[in-house]
């Protein structure tokens, strides 16, 4: 073994060393512990790194807590979001609680992803889950009334946690393919900086398909503080200084507030529905009145878990469970797989060693958020921006969700961070995970057309479960087609049928 690290097959090498620069060799399978080069495992400083593993996987404390601050910078913006995508819901005739939605969302969030780490031990966070939220919405506005869909939201919850006990979900995360598997992280890469430029005001709905800022050109006060913080985050990244992305988050919130405080922008979207198109696309960045502010919490448990099934029938309910459990089941298979994979922790065949813990919390985590009336609860892939600024364990999931607990009464200050300044972290963390597409076999069309359609479809369709959907199906078609239907997992074979019911769900319903 030469003196020079070797990072795992199809990961960016990011973050391989210690503070020290002592080069260190990833075990395959031995869930990211490391060892010196020159044989034994590093030793465990106190309980606390024992427990999390923090030497083991050449961490260290301060880039956990690094590294569990931009995690949450990152992804907070779900707690403005999240209140803004279910206004519209009804419940006894009136619409959800704006404040009540925000305080409940990050409660929530802060809960399972603490658990997160304290359980699964991984630098993973969770929130609702915004692909849900879409498929969620539509029935909450045609079919059902939102504690009727919430209901069935923890049903799928509590099924999956069944799937989880029993081992069949880590099962059909091992039984995807490498060749999909590095296909799924080169997507996500794609899907994260697609996420960044269109929380820019980089790309926005156009005709035929998406234009380019507005009319055209890259015009307004908003979308100049994006580039002035891609431009920074990039230069602090190439000169490889620490904390790079954090404080490229920092620095572009502060330029932003002094925008916003000269210029006074204001919001893309006014309260009267007027669009200003150069306007802040979220959050405005304004320093706010009140820090402090007392959850509401009267949503939590207002939900039917079974009325949904009284209203619709039985066939019917049971059809948007399994559309609700296929997208949440195949998102975190998508998200544990890219975040792993940029964290240097999946093993020789592309899987996370102790992966149950992780499935299991995430699974509870679908329950929760139907149960707090917020929506399904999933693993964040924004997880990846936390792991590129250097988190490998569980305590950084412990730091984010803390954060999470204390937005819960400090929600005025998490809107200070517009999504302009956390965008540039998107894009910077899109650009990371597509290098493993060297990791891909070009040479067999058969895989190379499953890999292509799984990285296509993931940002197109804004969905990382029609990206799996569409590279499962293919893969067992070719293959198949070719004369090699060995090369496919049985497991494959159910994974491919349970797409396909889930892509032709619409008609089906018609039908039922």
């Amino acid at each position: 073994m030469p003196e020079k690290s070797r990072p795992v097959p199809g990961s960016t090498g990011a973050s391989a060393h210690g503070d020290s620069g002592t080069p260190a060799e990833v075990v395959p399978g031995g869930q990211g512990a490391a060892r010196r080069s020159d044989g034994p495992k590093v030793r465990p400083r106190n309980g606390l790194d024992r427990y999390f593993e923090i030497s083991a996987r050449r961490s260290t404390v301060g880039r956990e807590l690094r590294g569990g601050l931009t995690t949450f910078f990152t992804m907070a913006y779900i707690v403005v979001l999240n209140p803004i995508i279910l206004s519209g819901a009804d419940v006894d005739g009136n619409s959800l609680p704006f404040a009540s939605v925000a305080a409940v969302t990050a409660l929530i969030a802060g809960v399972m992803t603490v658990l997160m780490g304290i359980v699964g031990r991984y630098p993973f966070a969770l929130a609702t889950g915004l692909g849900i939220n879409a498929i969620v919405a539509v029935f909450a506005a045609t079919q059902l009334s939102w504690p009727e869909i919430m209901g069935l939201v923890v049903l799928e919850g509590l099924l999956i946690t069944v799937l989880v006990l029993t081992g069949f979900r880590r099962a059909v995360f091992e039984a995807i393919p490498p060749q999909l598997k590095t296909a799924i992280a080169v997507g996500i890469g794609f899907f994260l900086t697609i996420i960044g430029l269109a929380d820019a005001g980089i790309i926005r709905p156009g005709n035929p398909l998406i234009s380019f800022g507005v009319g055209g050109q890259l015009a307004g006060w908003p979308i100049l503080t994006f580039v002035v913080g891609l431009l920074l985050t990039s230069v602090l990244v190439v000169r490889k200084v620490r904390g790079a992305l954090l404080i490229g988050i920092v620095v572009t919130t502060v330029f932003a507030i002094a925008v916003e405080a000269i210029a006074e922008i204001g919001p893309r979207f006014g309260p009267d529905g007027a669009e200003n198109p150069r306007g802040w696309a979220l959050q405005v960045p304004t320093l706010p009145d009140d820090v402090v502010g007392a959850p509401d919490l009267s949503l939590i448990g207002n939900f039917s878990l079974f009325g949904g099934f009284e209203r619709i029938g039985v066939i019917a309910a049971l059809l948007i469970v399994f559309s609700i459990m296929i997208a949440d089941f195949f998102d975190t298979v998508g998200t544990v797989t890219a975040v792993g994979a940029e964290a240097d922790l999946l093993d020789e065949n592309r899987n996370l060693p102790k992966s149950q813990p992780v499935l299991l919390v995430d699974s509870l985590a679908a329950a929760a958020g139907g149960a707090g009336s917020v929506s399904s609860n999933t693993t964040y892939v924004e997880s990846t921006a936390g792991v590129a600024d250097g988190a490998r364990t569980g305590l950084a999931s412990v730091v984010t969700g803390v954060l999470f607990l204390v937005a819960t009464l400090f929600s005025p200050l998490v809107q200070i961070v517009p999504s302009e300044a956390a965008a540039p972290v998107l894009v910077i963390v899109g650009a990371l995970m597509i290098a493993q597409i060297r990791d891909l076999v070009w040479d067999d069309m058969s895989l190379v057309i499953p890999a292509f359609l799984t990285i296509a479809l993931m940002p197109f369709t804004y969905s990382i479960t029609n990206g799996i959907g569409a590279g499962v199906i293919s893969f067992v078609l070719l293959r198949t087609a070719i004369g090699r239907p060995r090369d496919v997992h049985p497991l494959m074979w159910v994974i491919a049928l349970m797409f396909l019911v889930y892509f032709a769900l619409e008609p089906l319903q018609q039908i039922f």
